[in-house]
């Protein structure tokens, strides 16, 4: 039996409107939704690296998170 949450979502499992490949991995970002629902979210690391283009990996996506160059809430 598990314990906790679930920290890991599969490619093909994901929601179709964060047009994700299918065949470019095996899992794909699971977001922190947070008190939202998991399907009506939109991780962070697929907006900046797949919408935008301004990261090719998810290191960088969290390199440009933690040096702040991009604000997420209000």
């Amino acid at each position: 039996m598990a314990r906790g949450p679930k920290k890991h979502l599969k490619r093909l499992a994901a929601p179709n409107h964060w047009l994700l490949d299918k065949l470019t991995g095996c899992y794909a970002p699971r977001p922190s939704a947070g008190p939202h629902k998991l399907r009506e979210s939109l991780p962070l690391i697929v907006f900046l690296r797949n919408r935008l283009k301004y990261a090719l990996n998810g290191r960088e996506v969290k390199a440009i998170l933690m040096e702040r160059h991009v604000q997420s809430g209000r």
